[in-house]
């Protein structure tokens, strides 16, 4: 008889998520993490008074009243709602595309004018063929918005001209015809008081955790310990890149302690600019409403993923998705192993998305 039921691979929000709910249950469950702390990417550092979060900003949304409420089992949320600035060339425009940005490129008051605006400007371009990320825009938006604020951006985030992206990464680009800068429509918003890490301890409070241990380097010693392994790490190296490696755009954070209560006045602007090689600046303490008397920021550097990065933003193109696929029907017939995750799914979760899959795939595993 194995001494565990399940060896969670990977302390993120996946495995945690399914680590309380698989212990709640009864069954006895190990996580480890190759990291120092819990929490995958939602951890958050706690420096001069400010919660950094520490792999780029986290804002918790959602629609389903389910997740809202499960959350909340285990943090108290604050009523922070995202409303994020586009820097353009020193010009401040607002996000998403709305009512405000529409009057500060083209100084239209209503909505009918900003329609007929954006008509006039997709009118050479509707009848193109799309083929890449740059059709796309200026078929939804045209030359104005697209130039101004998504073209050069784009080209810094993912290190390729959106010419040479393809046209799915935006299916559709939301155009709002009112003066609501509200980055996200869903009905619950918020961040957790007192920072992420309250709720990974809070999942994870009745299940061993072991930290700075990778399962890579003693994988048939970890195997042997469970009937059942979760997996929440890149499918690939799972799979020993069988199929190659599939690709990410990674990312370079770099944190400054500022001696100033207040840097830019909200918690993220976007450099759009082709120049500034950062593509936005995260100031934390925003995110709490902090009147610290210092404030910490954050830039970050879009990079090329290689071995030993870490990835971010999956790469969804024609040749991953292939690959991809590949790996899905080797997880598909592999036995007693359960993938789960941004990494082991290849797609990128909304933290509510991420703890959905998570509590469907532990409800399969419960009677």
């Amino acid at each position: 008889m194995k001494e565990y039921d399940y060896l969670i691979v990977g302390a993120g929000l996946w495995g945690a998520v399914f680590a309380h709910e698989m212990t709640k249950a009864g069954k006895k469950c190990l996580v480890i993490d190759k990291r120092s702390h819990a929490g995958g990417n939602t951890y958050c550092e706690f420096t001069e008074g400010i919660h950094v979060h520490s792999y780029g900003p986290h804002i918790f949304h959602t629609n389903d009243q389910g997740i809202w409420d499960y959350v909340r089992l285990f943090v108290e949320f604050n009523n922070y709602v995202h409303t994020p600035l586009a820097n353009a060339n020193g010009k401040f425009f607002n996000l998403p595309f709305n009512m405000n940005t529409f009057y500060q490129l083209w100084g239209t008051s209503t909505p009918e004018q900003a329609r007929k605006k954006i008509a006039d400007q997709t009118a050479d371009f509707i009848s193109r063929k799309i083929t890449n990320l740059e059709d796309q825009a200026l078929c939804l938006v045209g030359k104005d918005i697209y130039e101004t604020l998504i073209r050069d951006y784009t080209r810094k985030q993912w290190g390729r001209h959106p010419k040479h992206l393809p046209a799915s990464i935006i299916k559709r680009i939301p155009l709002r015809f009112t003066f609501n800068n509200n980055y996200f429509q869903d009905k619950y918003q918020g961040i957790p008081i007192g920072g992420y890490n309250r709720l990974t301890n809070g999942l994870l409070a009745k299940t061993p955790v072991r930290l700075n241990t990778d399962y890579f380097k003693d994988r048939s010693y970890w195997d042997s310990l469970a009937s059942k392994i979760v997996f929440t790490g890149q499918i690939d190296a799972f799979f020993e890149f069988h199929f190659g490696n599939l690709e990410y755009r990674s990312l370079k954070f770099v944190s400054k302690l500022i001696d100033t209560p207040n840097y830019q006045g909200v918690s993220i602007i976007n450099y759009t600019d082709p120049v500034s090689e950062y593509t936005r600046i995260v100031e934390h303490k925003h995110f709490e409403f902090g009147n610290q008397k210092q404030t910490i920021i954050t830039y970050e550097y879009p990079i090329e993923w290689t071995a030993g990065k870490e990835p971010y933003y999956p790469i969804n193109d024609h040749k991953n998705t292939t690959r991809f696929k590949a790996y899905r029907k080797l997880a598909e017939n592999t036995p007693n192993v359960i993938f789960g995750g941004r990494l082991a799914e290849y797609q990128y979760y909304d933290m509510h998305q991420v703890i959905a899959s998570a509590l469907k795939r532990s409800k399969c595993e419960l009677p």
